[in-house]
Order: structure tokens, then sequence, then C-alpha cells
């Protein structure tokens, strides 16, 4: 009992600040005291560990999920990379085909139009060489008919069986050289 006492009357001494030591005055350190705490605890706190254990399995399932969240986003953020650089190199390929669709079709069509200028050329070409040659038709056929009628005005059947006669001798000698 003197122990009890003496740690009550000891309350307005306090060991010097700095020192440490170990109690070993087992009613001094009120283990009783400290096993009713313990005991209240365990009795009353098991509804609340309990209540702490399913909050606590629930903070994992969450943390699961958000880890698992997680790498969906990152899987959807790389796929969705990916199918924005496919987009691009596909945009990339359409526009280039497409210029050069467009370039082909201009080549073509300036392709076309030369070919219909050089058959339009060639056209008025067999024009002109039809027109120039009916021209010289008529003009030759007009001066045939001239000097006929000329010769035909200038020559009496004398004159003109002498010409015929001249130019048939003509002949015969054109005839023997070729012999």
């Amino acid at each position: 009992m003197k122990n009890i006492t003496d740690s009550f009357v000891s309350v307005g001494h306090w060991p010097s600040a700095g020192s440490f030591e170990f109690n070993t005055d087992i009613l001094a350190t009120n283990p009783i005291n400290l096993s009713v705490v313990l005991g209240v605890l365990i009795f009353f706190g098991k509804g609340v560990c309990a209540s702490c254990v399913r909050i606590l399995s629930t903070i994992r399932n969450s943390e699961e999920l958000c880890r698992g969240a997680a790498e969906q986003l990152e899987r959807a953020r790389a796929r969705l990379r990916k199918v924005e650089m496919e987009a691009d190199e596909y945009r990339l390929n359409g526009y280039s085909e497409i210029e050069r669709e467009k370039i082909n079709l201009i080549n073509a069509t300036c392709d076309s139009l030369e070919q219909l200028e050089n058959f339009k050329n060639e056209t008025l070409f067999f024009e002109q060489q039809g027109a120039v040659n009916q021209v010289r038709q008529q003009v030759f056929q007009q001066a045939l008919q001239r000097a006929l009628g000329t010769l035909n005005s200038c020559l009496n059947s004398e004159l003109h069986f002498r010409t015929i006669s001249a130019n048939i001798g003509i002949l015969e000698s054109v005839e023997e050289i070729t012999d």
C-alpha cells in the first residue's frame, strides 16, 4: 500500500526533464486500468473493427477498380493515339492520291487537247491541199480550153495535119530510143 500512497503523494514531484527511466512498479503503471481500457475497446470495438474491415475492403476494392479503370484509360488513350495516327496517314495518303489523280487528269486533258489541235491542223492542211488542187485543176482546165480555142482559131486543117504528123514522128523517135 505504501507504494500506492507514494505514487499519489509523488504527484507533485516530477522527474527532471531530459531523464528517462523505466518504472518497474506494477501498481504505478496501472495495468488494471490498461486491461480495462483494452477490454472495453475489444468488447465495443468488435463492431467498429468489423466496420473498419468493411471500409478497408471497400477502399481496397475501390483502389483495384481505380487501377483497372486507369489501365483501361491508358489502353484507350494508346488506341486513340494509334487511330489518330492512322487517320492522319489516311488523310495524307488521300490528299496525295487526290493530288496525283488531279495531275493525271490535267495531263490527260492536255494530251487530248494537243491531239485535237494536231487533228485540227491536219484537217486544215488537207482541206487547204484539196482546195489548192481544185483551184489548180480549174486553172489548168481553163488554160487548156483557152489553148485549144487559140489553136483551133489559129490552125487550119493543113497546119493541124502537119502538127500531128510532127508529133507522131517525135513519138516514133522516142520509141526507137527506148528500144
